[in-house]
């Protein structure tokens, strides 16, 4: 089975709530989870409190405000960092007031620690406040707590479905690979790669044919968290560090400004020069994984083939230069 099928398939057995695709047997089971076990004693914990990133961001921009909505769990929390100001909450909002010179009403209803199954509760107050676009990221616990790929992406698709329902753009965070933090030994981090890595692809397709947009985020815990893992992790060896979660915010905020419509005009089209391409579903899904900080566009309303032979754009959007990362206003009023 090639990765293409292998993705389509979970992809498709979570569209029916059927059973996924098993990495190990019974038999080798129980030595992951022993080798789990002592990785999480290995990494250890971080006992701190997360800074909350709501609130108002570009003061003296106009109006009217754009609504982000901020799910998943503690990287999209900031776990590990101490000030607000380092949350990727802080940092992608202040990113998208600056380059699209609104202002911004940020709400992080992330939860650390949280899975799939948790997104529905985070949705359902996402669409209560009317949010222009929705940003989740979400996975790696669904992974080191052993959900079977089918049943995570049936949730993600669900949330992603309520969400652009409600008339919400969606931007999602696909699973990072899992297999470069370091404390986990061996196999077991050779198992988290490859059930992260096929997690991501199934997630891409359940979302874009939810109509969202992926992002892939392997560069989150990628080569560039391998090359420097005492920068860009934190004090745990699990989670991001501050600088860290900037190379988060970096990869996501070109995106959210394409779903949100500010971008410059060669940018709505794939541009080969760039690598970035049309392809079906699945293909663009497994190329993604493969090359971190990769779009996959939602299908064209206008195709009208099946649904599993659908073209998407694969997207490699371009980074926007850094912007000083402001503190959140509790007020709309102080904004003016």
């Amino acid at each position: 089975m090639t990765k293409t099928s292998a993705a389509r398939r979970l992809a498709a057995a979570a569209a029916v709530g059927g059973g996924g695709l098993s990495l190990v047997g019974a038999a080798g089971y129980g030595l992951l989870r022993g080798e789990a076990l002592f990785a999480r004693k290995v990494i250890g914990t971080f006992d701190g409190r997360v800074p909350d990133a709501t609130g108002w961001y570009g003061r003296g921009r106009p109006g009217p405000a754009i609504k982000i909505a901020l799910l998943g769990d503690s990287s999209a929390a900031g776990y590990g960092v101490s000030t607000v100001e380092d949350t990727p909450g802080a940092m992608l909002a202040s990113g998208v007031a600056a380059q699209a010179d609104r202002r911004v009403h940020l709400q992080a209803l992330c939860v650390v620690g949280a899975r799939s199954s948790d997104l529905a509760r985070q949705v359902d107050v996402a669409i209560g406040a009317g949010a222009d676009v929705a940003v989740i990221l979400i996975g790696a616990n669904d992974v080191t707590h052993n959900v079977r790929t089918p049943t995570s992406v049936r949730f993600l698709g669900e949330a992603v479905r309520r969400l652009r329902g409600a008339g919400a753009e969606v931007v999602v965070g696909t699973c990072p690979d899992l297999g470069t933090i370091r404390p986990i030994p061996q196999p077991l981090r050779q198992v988290a790669r490859t059930w992260s890595r096929r997690l991501a692809a199934a997630q891409t397709i359940a979302v874009v044919e939810a109509g969202g947009r992926s992002i892939s985020l392997g560069s989150i815990l990628g080569p560039e968290f391998d090359a420097a893992p005492a920068v860009l992790f934190g004090a745990d060896r699990f989670h991001p560090s501050a600088a860290g979660y900037r190379e988060l915010a970096r990869v996501l905020i070109p995106s959210v400004l394409a779903a949100l419509g500010h971008i410059a005009e060669d940018e709505h089209e794939p541009a080969p020069h760039r690598g970035e391409r049309v392809l079906s579903v699945a293909r663009a899904a497994v190329k993604a994984t493969r090359t971190p900080g990769t779009e996959v566009g939602a299908e064209d309303e206008n195709d009208r083939r099946p649904r599993r032979r659908r073209r998407v754009a694969l997207m490699r959007r371009r980074r926007r230069p850094d912007v000083a990362t402001e503190s959140p206003d509790e007020d709309e009023e102080s904004e003016s």
